[in-house]
């Protein structure tokens, strides 16, 4: 296998990603965000299920999962902080457009950067440097165009909610490597298997039993989306499974400073999609975040 096949890797599953939240973006309107959360680990999880039979055969592990208290501690922090990440980051896409939400994801790298330093991980004068220019352009970002912006609530609101998703993101990151190293450290794409496959299935049933309670009306918007919800859980399962074997094959900080060519790829796809245009500002604002996460991606090892 070529050393470089973990690039294209990365970047077509930044493609199904960014088509993933399309759809999820879509289901907002009729299941809202709780619904169109559900969406996307319900129909992924048969996907997930297969991609675990082709890593069992692919990659069989060769011992028992090795810390199963850490494991399951780890999956249920990472699951709940995903979900949380999840329905904000659609929050945000519905107030600010489908780009400027995905570069408000980007901030998961800076706040994943924290968290690993309170876990023990080290930061570079460069990564510090990547933080303070991602915050930059974070800040223009979520900036309100002036005064007479009647919209300036609406971007306010979704830089919080889209900040909070990357508070949220960098969370479960940084959960999930953990659930994976306490798993099967010596079979890194079989130990991605098996947490994906445990923690969609915790997302799917926490967050079914609790859209029964609280929105069943959600719960049944999200069940009877047909052919988008399959299209969000399919997307959903083969970037999950395109991000975690490029990180099987090269270090995490190179995939995710690869990653944010979903920056440009969510720009044209609202615009394609949604009729959303970027201005000037905001271009340059993306571009400066961009710019951060590959400065901070480089830095964390």
């Amino acid at each position: 296998m070529p050393s470089w096949i973990w690039i294209p890797i990365t970047v077509a599953a930044a493609a199904f990603q960014t088509a993933r939240n399309a759809f999820q973006r879509d289901l907002v309107a009729s299941a809202g965000p709780w619904g169109a959360t559900l969406v996307r680990f319900a129909f992924g999880l048969p996907f997930a299920l297969a991609w675990l039979a082709a890593a069992t055969v692919l990659d069989a592990p060769t011992a028992a999962i090795i810390d199963a208290p850490r494991f399951l501690v780890a999956s249920a922090i990472g699951a709940l902080a995903q979900v949380l990440a999840t329905a904000s980051l659609l929050v945000s896409m519905r107030r600010a457009s489908f780009a400027i939400g995905t570069a408000f994801q980007q901030s998961s790298l800076p706040f994943s950067a924290f968290v690993g330093i309170a876990l023990g991980d080290r930061l570079s004068w460069l990564g510090w440097a990547g933080v303070a220019v991602a915050t930059v352009g974070l800040a223009i970002l979520s900036w309100p165009q002036g005064k007479g912006d009647d919209q300036g609530g609406d971007r306010l609101s979704a830089a919080a909610f889209g900040l909070g998703a990357g508070a949220a993101f960098g969370v479960s990151i940084n959960a999930f490597r953990i659930a994976a190293h306490a798993a099967a450290p010596a079979d890194p794409v079989f130990a991605a298997a098996l947490a994906v496959v445990f923690v969609q299935f915790l997302q799917t049933a926490g967050l079914g039993f609790w859209l029964v309670w609280r929105d069943p009306r959600a719960l049944s918007a999200a069940l009877k989306a047909g052919p988008r919800a399959w299209g969000a859980g399919l997307c959903g399962a083969v970037a999950s499974v395109g991000w975690f074997t490029a990180a099987a094959l090269a270090p995490a900080a190179a995939v995710r400073a690869v990653g944010v060519v979903d920056i440009p790829m969510a720009a044209f796809a609202g615009r394609r999609l949604f009729a959303e245009r970027l201005g000037w500002r905001e271009i340059f604002g993306a571009v400066l975040t961009a710019l951060g996460v590959i400065a901070t991606a480089f830095a964390i090892s």
